[in-house]
């Protein structure tokens, strides 16, 4: 009977929130779980509970996966809010859980979820499958070190879960050594876009997790992803599914010789689907059933959008604060447009979670790498404008370039009287909807 209101309760809360027009994906379950705390061991779960996890990437690779699965006649939940700690799953959980039954009504379970909150989130074995997408240097201040992060992910699970690794990165990898259940691996192989050495100088994983010799790499991908191995105990990488000869100008790569459209030309699109492509094979769906929903019935980006300014193109890129390899990956697309640019760059808050205000992260960004003559300014908003752009002089770029936007709300017109070319936007998750707004404002003619 406990069970039964609480399930009630929480779709109550849910129903007010919406009415009120509050955020209601995570206040519900701050509240019920207050009633039991190990409510969701209670839950009766579908055949199928898929976790998604990782430093970066892994709402995009969860929102490609839950494409491909609805496409094809699954009825799944999943928390395309975004929020991925306890009180934003619970919520998701029991809002779609039968009052009477206490039995989640969906053939599958797909969750996004924070990498140090596994164990807190499932105190047993309820994931039947998890993706790890990658470990890096991501939010210091709580995560720590990558290896911190690597050993919270590892004691959340058990050998029930079948494991989806990506292999490329050796960290990750690690797991074929520590996990006694399935494991099922995924990489990239060598492509025009691999390089020899590595383009930041910020390395997470250099050595070997076996004997801690330095790791020898026949390419790099982006920071310690790519080919390695241990020439001292054998150490490396082996692989399941592979990508292979992947066309950013095309948007397509090939995944065990079939053609894949990606849904953005950035390389880190090629590992979200390979992702989701390796996991989807994994539980049993045919091959031209996913290639149908990949190629076929495209999914939009989650974290791509493009809006105008006059006759100017206005490309809205979203980075995560605090991982300076996802934030690296979004200058990459910036710096890879040749013709005349405009970036905008800023954040109000360091952190959602936390108020340490850490800036150390910045210092381990090669911002150097905007050091071009195609850039023609770049905008520093938000109130850590100041800090934005000392590290961006502190990496040489021209102080004459920078222009400090004290007022956000004036940004159309400094961009019109201050700037031409494309505009970039390289903001995080406080900063998007803010400029979004803005430049549909201006677009629809509104004062």
């Amino acid at each position: 009977m406990k069970l039964r209101i609480i399930i009630l309760l929480n779709k109550l809360i849910t129903l007010v929130c919406k009415l009120l027009g509050r955020n209601a994906s995570v206040f519900p379950a701050s509240l019920v779980l207050k009633l039991d705390r190990n409510i969701l061991e209670k839950i009766k779960y579908p055949q199928y509970v898929i976790g998604v996890t990782g430093s970066s990437g892994k709402g995009s690779a969860t929102s490609l996966i839950a494409h491909i699965l609805k496409d094809n006649n699954y009825k799944v939940v999943w928390n395309k809010s975004g929020s991925n700690l306890l009180n934003g799953v619970a919520t998701l959980i029991l809002n779609n859980s039968s009052i009477l039954t206490a039995k989640i009504k969906a053939d599958i379970l797909l969750l996004e979820l924070d990498e140090s909150f596994i164990k807190e989130t499932f105190k047993k074995s309820t994931l039947t499958h998890l993706i790890i997408t990658n470990i890096t240097r991501d939010q210091p201040a709580r995560n720590s070190t990558p290896e911190f992060i690597f050993n919270k992910i590892l004691t959340s699970i058990t050998e029930d879960t079948h494991l989806i690794l990506n292999a490329d990165d050796s960290l990750v990898n690690q797991m074929t050594l520590k996990h006694k259940g399935k494991i099922t691996t995924y990489g990239i192989e060598k492509t025009t876009y691999s390089v020899n050495t590595p383009l930041s100088n910020n390395i997470d994983a250099a050595y070997c997790p076996v004997c801690n010799k330095k790791l020898t790499y026949r390419f790099y991908h982006y920071g310690h992803l790519g080919n390695y191995k241990c020439v001292n105990c054998s150490y490396q990488r082996k692989l399941d599914y592979k990508g292979q000869k992947i066309n950013l100008d095309l948007s397509e790569m090939i995944i065990e010789n079939n053609i894949v459209h990606l849904n953005s030309n950035v390389f880190f699109a090629a590992y979200y689907t390979l992702a989701a492509y390796t996991l989807c094979k994994t539980i049993g769906l045919k091959e031209e059933i996913i290639l149908k929903s990949l190629n076929e019935n495209i999914s939009k980006p989650k974290r791509m959008q493009n809006l105008k300014l006059d006759n100017r193109e206005v490309i809205m890129l979203e980075s995560k604060n605090e991982n300076n390899l996802s934030y690296l990956q979004s200058l990459n697309i910036i710096n890879q447009f040749k013709n005349n640019k405009t970036i905008i760059l800023g954040f109000n808050n360091v952190s959602r979670r936390y108020k340490y205000n850490d800036l150390s992260w910045l210092y381990d960004i090669d911002f150097n790498i905007l050091n071009t003559d195609n850039i023609d300014r770049i905008f520093c908003i938000g109130k850590f404008r100041f800090d934005v752009a000392t590290r961006l002089i502190n990496s040489g770029l021209d102080e004459n370039k920078i222009i400090l936007v004290n007022d956000i709300n004036n940004i159309i017109n400094l961009l019109k009287e201050n700037s031409m070319g494309t505009i970039f936007t390289m903001v995080c998750f406080d900063m998007t909807e803010i400029l979004k707004n803005l430049f549909l404002k201006e677009e629809n003619g509104e004062k």
